[in-house]
């Protein structure tokens, strides 16, 4: 009778142990890759909306103010 109660209770605390220490934090832990996942995905989806919307804030630089190719040319001289 007593070997009954104590087989009883170690499966109750393992069942405990197990749900404590291992169900628990699993899904914890999915919820919270689940939420980082739709936070980086809504974040993505701004950018790419941000990137086809034409912006103001972009400049295009003339070929007039790019320095010539003897500007950009740098005497090389041999070291012995």
């Amino acid at each position: 009778m007593i070997l009954k109660y104590l087989l009883w209770v170690l499966l109750f605390y393992f069942a405990y142990r197990f749900i404590f220490n291992f169900i628990i934090p699993v899904v914890k832990a999915t919820r919270q890759v689940k939420s980082q996942m739709r936070e980086f995905q809504s974040k993505m989806q701004e950018q790419q909306q941000a990137s086809h919307t034409p912006s103001s804030s972009f400049v295009k630089t003339s070929p007039s103010s790019a320095p010539g190719a003897k500007e950009d040319y740098i005497d090389f001289e041999e070291i012995k």
